[in-house]
């Protein structure tokens, strides 16, 4: 929506007009409100809040022990009726002795748990020199600057990222900055969708059927159901470890075909180049042919692993596969310094966003001027990026990621995403040198999945590898670990991506891990030997009535005994 009036202004109920005298204006408050001074004072607090939270993270677990309505149970249940003096000195107060002790410290370099929300000062200072000036840049006319800088670096990143030129506003495609994943893959539905229906007829909606794998993210089944697609016409094809859990193109042929024969319209293939849970890369190359014959929009969610591609050397996860895909989108704030939110998208054919997503009623946000002083240009095209996307007020993000190109520059960001690989490198070797260890699925970026080896064929590595992780969590001081079930499968992820990350956290977070296995280990040894001695005192001296009766009976008593040793 368009910015609402300021509350400043008192207005006559009545028409609207200024009350010159029944109700003074209190400009000089008004004023404060963006007063010079009173900014700079408040922003040297929250510039000494940030440095010092950066530089004193060590000392924060990484996630808290708190219990749902520890913070509301801190804060008062009503609002101040009136400004509190000194207000904001004492809210920074608050956020230190309050709310710091209760987030998970996602900067932290000894979170490893999930895909970096990655931090730098030319990301966090853009983000508040983005807020600070404040525009609405929902058309070209709004804040000119703005929309020509997002148009510039997304083409900067784009070729950054070795992207196709066809996908560029350089090579008649483009590119927006979003929020997130969630939106992109929206928005390409959308416009998949009302592309085909233009072509079959609106009335043949369900009979649209979309394609993932079972790795895939959720947020794709979930847009889908957003956009008007069925439940059950959402295909999510199985994946195996043989093939690294990637996306099977024959698979995908088969299935495509399978609904084709019965009347059925496939519309949408989502490949992904790093899946959430074990980084896997589909096929995009072979993906794409086996879409082609039915037309089917074809989209790349690269979120994670997007970012890779800003080294040659990692480019080869998806060499040859992405000329002909219809979108591809990442997310700059996982691993490119940009700071949350930076999801960018790029689409082959923009007019399909536009033709979607456009709105033509609001004449208000029109410029008749800049049409026609573009076309008067040699038809330079006027983009408005209200219709690129679902919302209408959006953020100037175009700004943060300029600055961060312009400050690091790309060979920065090769280095920034090596330093990771390299660590994640280094923690794969550590856990395969260990042989009470296995690696579960091959390393492609900075992820490791790796679980412990069960040395009982009675106790599954399941349960042993979730008592791994719960002690591993619950180190003081530890790092912080995550864990991924995939074709039954469970195991423990390493994410390397913090920004404050080092190679001695991974060495420290590497001796937790053995540390706790260790001691679970001989937990298991000291209750197994019970376990056995009870079990040959029972077969050599069995009892009846309230004791065993049976040998099988001090077998079931055994395995209960022997379950106890994750208590």
């Amino acid at each position: 929506m368009a910015p609402a009036p300021s509350h400043c202004h008192a207005t006559n109920g009545n028409n609207g007009a200024i009350a010159a005298a029944d109700t003074p204006v209190k400009t000089q408050h008004c004023a404060r409100l963006l007063d010079a001074d009173e900014f700079r004072r408040q922003g040297r607090l929250v510039v000494d809040l940030i440095a010092d939270y950066y530089a004193g993270m060590g000392e924060y677990p990484v996630h808290p022990t708190v219990s749902p309505g520890f913070l509301r149970h801190r804060l008062p249940a009503e609002p101040p009726s009136r400004r509190e003096p000194d207000a904001f000195a004492a809210a920074m107060q608050d956020v230190r002795d309050v709310i710091l002790p209760g987030l998970t410290h996602w900067q932290s370099p000894r979170h490893f748990a999930h895909f970096p929300a990655s931090s730098s000062t030319a990301g966090a200072l853009g983000e508040a020199l983005a807020a600070g000036i404040n525009v609405v840049p929902f058309t070209w006319a709004a804040s000119p600057a703005a929309t020509e800088l997002e148009m510039v670096v997304v083409d900067w990143l784009g070729k950054a990222l070795h992207l196709p030129e066809r996908l560029l506003f350089a090579g008649g495609g483009g590119g927006t900055i979003l929020g997130t994943t969630c939106e992109a893959i929206l928005c390409a539905l959308v416009a998949a969708r009302d592309r085909k229906l233009a072509a079959i007829g609106e009335g043949r909606i369900g009979d649209l059927v979309v394609y993932c794998s079972d790795q895939t993210h959720f947020a794709f089944c979930k847009a889908a159901r957003i956009a008007g697609i069925r439940r059950e016409h959402c295909r999510e094809i199985p994946t195996y470890r043989d093939d690294a859990f990637a996306l099977s193109p024959a698979a995908l042929r088969a299935a495509m075909r399978r609904d084709a024969d019965a009347g059925l319209v496939p519309l949408f293939v989502c490949a992904t180049v790093g899946t959430t849970q074990t980084t896997a890369v589909d096929p995009v190359g072979e993906l794409c042919a086996a879409a082609a014959p039915h037309g089917a929009w074809v989209h790349v969610d690269a979120a994670y692993a997007g970012s890779a591609l800003v080294c040659p050397e990692l480019r080869g996860a998806v060499a040859g596969g992405v000329e002909a895909v219809d979108s591809f989108s990442m997310n700059a704030h996982k691993w490119l310094l940009a700071n949350n939110d930076c999801c960018v998208m790029w689409v082959r054919t923009p007019s399909a966003l536009v033709a979607a997503l456009g709105t033509d009623q609001e004449y208000i946000l029109k410029d008749a001027a800049a049409e026609t002083a573009a076309a008067a240009d040699g038809g330079a095209a006027v983009v408005d990026y209200k219709d690129w996307g679902i919302t209408l007020t959006r953020r100037f993000r175009a700004l943060k990621l300029w600055l961060v190109l312009r400050c690091y520059g790309v060979e920065g960001l090769r280095e920034h995403v090596r330093s990771h690989v390299g660590m994640a490198a280094a923690f794969e070797g550590m856990v395969r040198a260990d042989a009470r260890f296995e690696v579960v699925t091959p390393r492609r970026f900075a992820l490791v999945c790796f679980r412990l080896r069960s040395p009982n064929k009675k106790k599954t590595a399941n349960e042993l590898n979730r008592r791994l992780l719960e002690e591993v969590n619950a180190a003081s001081s530890g790092p912080y670990m995550s864990s991924a079930n995939v074709g039954g499968v469970y195991m423990l992820r390493c994410a390397v991506g913090s920004t404050l990350t080092e190679e001695r956290h991974v060495r420290e977070a590497w001796r937790v891990v053995q540390d706790r296995a260790t001691s679970i280990l001989a937990k298991m040894d000291i209750i197994m030997s019970s376990v056995n001695n009870i079990s040959l005192q029972e077969k050599a001296f069995p009892r009846r009535g309230n004791g065993f009766s049976s040998e099988a009976d001090a077998g079931s008593t055994c395995t209960k005994a022997e379950a106890s040793y994750a208590s």
